[in-house]
């Protein structure tokens, strides 16, 4: 199969770097250039990256390398639109990050361009990759614990603002400065707008759409930030599963200015943990437990070796396979839509204090 020839806008989201050894490494991939307009994102890809050029504004790229046929866009969600219609005017694929957007008429706008332009536009949800996930997956087809029940997921982190602070800029990352209820200084756009991995999960598994939502949201353990760092989600699917999640930023981390080593903070920077019941059993997953941590160097700093790339060559490898061979990715625009309903309505619940009804 000839190698897709893939580009990166922006490079200014948290998953970005994860994206520099795939891109290099996948054989299935020629990464052609990257483009963005924020000069320490340029500076530490000219550090970590060595002959892919890197570009000071999208078109700017689009224009010098007519051969791109896709693109993964990684910047703020408040850019994706553009961006978007830039690479559907070209008929250039888009690997998008996990927020198209909340705003519902410009996600319709979204679905509209890129099926008319006739591209392929697949949202990045890497866990549906990961290969825990997968065992879980089969083992609940196979009717390992019976009928689901319930289902319990946290998807907690630390805080990414301080690396990457247009994720604590309520414009740039839920549209717009709405806040959070009344009375309270706090706007939406943070935590709930970082980890929707746990909603799309349970739609997933379950084979079901959510019924009703009820969200509560905490004080923030960072009282400097504009957005929201702590809640809770319960609810009901509409197959009578109910549910728990908890996608908070409720680990500490060091603030330095990119990942590194000595960014996380004892005992983890991330965990995503999944524990659900059936009538004949309850499974306890916790998928990225295989990561090794360890207090080593530099400088006696805790540090994370992550073992989970195989989710991101997953993605890539259906990424591909949708753009050869005309096929409609499991996470694309219309499928995700309900996810971003469904935290719409967690925001909805905060603002009212009560239950929202899908």
């Amino acid at each position: 199969m000839k190698p897709l020839k893939i580009a990166m806008m922006g490079m200014t989201h948290g998953h970005t770097r994860k994206y520099y050894q795939v891109l290099k490494e996948n054989p299935k991939l020629d990464w052609v250039a990257v483009s963005t307009t924020d000069d320490f994102a340029r500076q530490l890809f000219l550090k970590a990256v060595q002959g892919v050029p890197c570009y000071g504004s999208d078109v700017e790229m689009l224009d010098a390398h007519p051969e791109i046929e896709a693109v993964v866009i990684a910047s703020a969600n408040k850019e994706h639109l553009g961006q978007m219609k830039l690479c559907a005017e070209r008929g250039i694929n888009i690997l998008s990050m996990k927020i198209p957007s909340f705003d519902m008429a410009e996600y319709d706008e979204m679905i509209e361009l890129t099926e008319k332009a006739g591209i392929v536009c697949q949202v990045e949800l890497e866990l549906h990759y990961n290969p825990v996930v997968a065992r879980f997956k089969k083992l609940l087809d196979e009717g390992a614990i019976g009928q689901m029940k319930s289902f319990q997921a946290t998807n907690i982190t630390l805080s990414p603002v301080f690396s990457f602070p247009w994720q604590g800029d309520p414009e740039l990352s839920y549209g717009n400065e709405q806040h959070l209820r009344a009375g309270d200084p706090r706007f939406c756009g943070g935590t709930l707008c970082d980890h929707p991995h746990i909603f799309d999960m349970i739609r997933k598994v379950t084979g079901s759409e959510f019924d009703t939502i009820y969200a509560e949201v905490a004080p923030n353990i960072r009282k400097d930030i504009k957005v929201e760092d702590m809640l809770t989600v319960t609810g009901r699917m509409k197959n009578g599963v109910i549910f728990s999640l908890d996608p908070s930023w409720s680990r500490k981390e060091n603030r330095l200015p990119a990942p590194g080593p000595g960014w996380e903070i004892y005992p983890k920077r991330m965990e995503v943990n999944l524990i659900v019941s059936g009538d004949k059993g309850t499974m306890m997953v916790d998928c990225f437990g295989p990561n090794c941590y360890h207090s080593g160097n530099p400088d006696e700093r805790y540090t994370v070796r992550y073992t989970y790339f195989d989710e991101w060559v997953g993605l890539v490898d259906e990424f591909v396979d949708c753009i050869r061979n005309h096929k409609t990715p499991q996470i694309n625009l219309r499928w995700h839509k309900a996810t971003i309903q469904a935290m719409n309505a967690c925001y909805e619940s905060i603002r009212t204090g009560q239950p929202v009804k899908l």
